[in-house]
């Protein structure tokens, strides 16, 4: 902090100066307010449906705010609203508890000034008033605003519209909505909240790739660079825990990213993982489209015939990146190698797909069913049972490829 020397007032200053003057209002952390709404028949228990995703984003870690509708005694069916002793859920805590008309306004001002990644105001009347009460402005930045959840009947949509606009997301009643509008942008968080604090037991870079050996398991990723910023970093590094090393997810340094997809998938990838081998991908052969491939990997000529292959540096008859915004989102399904996890493009390439089956492939796979809200209906990675000898081959500049021989390649699908 800087200390900046301040000019003394002037006399005149001072003897106008109130004796007890009021303490200047505390900032607002994110005026900004990114509205979604689910919209419902009268009779659907909606406040349900929030109260479970929201318990959701709360049990991976994440800090959740407000109330949404309790009970409906009285009401001619769920969803009603017209219980004449209504009681609400606190989503924070988990208790039940009454609230005045004034809450939501209450609600809403708290985490305006404080960290928090979702808020819920069930009632459409509740979040108007709440967010014409502040002023809030509101915004379709999935990154720099807060997520508010509201529902709305489907008869009052029109209200919806003359006050959200462009910037609010119009939702259907089911989870896979509500996780769509939430956004892939929010998994790298995820998958760091998700990780134990526990003892980094080693950490091995080569010129290709890095080691994160943990209790449970190994994790490797693949570096974008020579580490030569990163080595002499690597000692102290080491004395943390694997959530530290996670929490670099972070940094938009590309290094400090591949330490922590690394230490990620030392967490995830245990040794005792139960899983079905292979990489799965074989399932997409008899999707409806073309098979769009980010990123070869061995054989996928033989299990994907006739698919789209995407490559950094393309060779004839392989697409260049800039082909995607045009492949992915008529494509039948997508295979993305997992280095799309550590250069940060998955988000984006999650959205261009969005509704299609996706994978993510390679020996850098967080091997967690954490992912597969995000769109992600295949997971193939590496469980390391050889850490020595991966490790002998790390540094020696082992490839990809040469991997198998330390582990088993296996794979998750949703709902399996």
């Amino acid at each position: 902090m800087l200390d900046v020397p301040q000019p003394m007032p002037s006399p005149l200053s001072r003897r106008h100066e109130p004796r007890h003057a009021a303490p200047a209002p505390a900032p607002w952390v994110r005026p900004w307010v990114r509205p979604g709404v689910v919209v419902h028949d009268p009779a659907e228990a909606v406040d349900t449906l929030l109260a479970g995703f929201a318990s959701e984003i709360r049990a991976r870690g994440f800090i959740v705010a407000g109330t949404v509708q309790h009970n409906h005694r009285g009401c001619a069916s769920k969803g009603q609203g017209c219980a004449p002793e209504i009681t609400w859920l606190d989503l924070a805590s988990g208790d039940t508890v009454r609230v005045d008309r004034g809450h939501a306004v209450a609600c809403l001002r708290e985490t305006m000034r404080k960290p928090t990644d979702l808020l819920v105001i069930s009632h459409f009347s509740a979040c108007l008033d709440a967010t014409d009460t502040l002023h809030a402005r509101l915004s379709a930045d999935a990154m720099h605003s807060l997520p508010l959840l509201t529902s709305i009947a489907g008869q009052c949509i029109h209200k919806w519209h003359s006050y959200a606009r462009q910037d609010g997301a119009m939702l259907p009643p089911r989870p896979a909505a509500l996780w769509a509008w939430w956004g892939p942008e929010h998994l790298y968080r995820d998958l760091a909240l998700g990780v134990a604090a526990q003892e980094v037991r080693r950490i091995v870079c080569g010129p290709r790739w890095i080691m994160v050996e943990g209790p449970d398991g190994v994790g490797l990723a693949g570096l974008p660079r020579h580490p030569r910023d990163l080595l002499p970093r690597l000692p102290r590094l080491a004395r943390q825990s694997l959530r530290d090393l996670a929490a670099l997810s972070a940094s938009w340094d590309p290094l400090d990213m591949a330490l922590a997809v690394a230490a990620i998938n030392a967490h995830c990838n245990r040794r005792d993982l139960q899983a079905a081998s292979g990489n799965g991908v074989r399932r997409f052969r008899n999707v409806g489209g073309q098979v769009v491939v980010v990123g070869a990997f061995p054989g996928v000529d033989g299990i994907l015939p006739n698919c789209a292959l995407v490559e950094a540096d393309p060779r004839p008859g392989v697409f260049p990146p800039a082909a995607l915004d045009t492949l992915l989102p008529g494509c039948g399904a997508a295979v993305l190698n997992a280095s799309v996890l550590a250069n940060r493009s998955l988000p984006r390439l999650l959205r261009q797909a969005r509704h299609r089956p996706v994978a993510l492939v390679g020996p850098a796979t967080p091997l967690t069913p954490r992912l597969h809200a995000y769109g992600l209906d295949l997971l193939a990675g590496l469980v390391v049972e050889d850490a020595d000898g991966l490790a002998t081959a790390i540094r020696a500049g082992a490839a990809a490829r040469e991997f198998g021989r330390f582990g088993r390649f296996v794979h998750l699908a949703a709902g399996a």
